[in-house]
């Protein structure tokens, strides 16, 4: 049994291609471990490939992008101090490394009116990473917290997600993806000017 992958396959030129696609260069897999076939003995495959350069908008099958999407920051702030066996229990209605418990310091209990008055060396809620926050809101359901936590989303901090296909790394599909925005953008200028004419 013999298993035929994706670096088994060679580029033959044809025409005037060994001036764009020089042998020192040639047309590769950009995954050459993936498995093509297994084969029996006795078994052989006889395959011609040809290689088509597209867009998405022309069939999905052309698309980098396996999924892409985006959020808004979530935003949690923390109105009245949380403390102790509270912050504890504050921490865990939030996915895993939104909320950092600290101890509270000499200088914060010692400041007036900063609601850590006598709370030295006690732990404290505090907002580490709001971007992990997956808006659930899980901390409203809990009478001790509804006052003392602001939950919301920041209008004009996106999170984008995408995730590629293989072809292009997905920060360059990122990068790529505003070019596109940009040109398209100035086209629609372009005409709203002619327009205004």
């Amino acid at each position: 049994s013999a298993p035929v992958y994706a670096h088994h396959l060679t580029f033959h030129p044809i025409g005037q291609q060994n001036t764009y696609f020089p042998p020192s260069a040639p047309i590769a897999p950009v995954h050459p471990d993936i498995l093509i076939a297994k084969l029996r003995p006795g078994q052989s495959i006889d395959l011609r490939m040809h290689c088509m350069k597209g867009i998405g908008a022309d069939h999905a099958k052309f698309s980098p992008v396996a999924t892409a999407s985006y959020r808004l920051l979530p935003s949690i702030n923390i109105t009245v101090p949380i403390l102790g066996a509270d912050a504890r229990k504050f921490a865990r209605c939030f996915p895993k490394g939104v909320i950092a418990l600290q101890p509270v310091s000499a200088e914060e209990a010692a400041r007036e009116g900063s609601g850590y008055e006598g709370h030295e060396g006690e732990v404290k809620a505090v907002v580490a990473d709001p971007m992990r926050d997956t808006v659930s809101r899980e901390c409203l359901r809990h009478e001790e917290f509804k006052d003392k936590v602001k939950l919301g989303r920041v209008r004009d901090h996106f999170i984008f997600r995408i995730e590629s296909s293989g072809q292009w790394d997905s920060d360059e599909l990122f990068l790529e993806s505003v070019k596109v925005l940009k040109v398209k953008c100035q086209r629609m200028k372009r005409g709203l000017e002619g327009l205004m004419r």
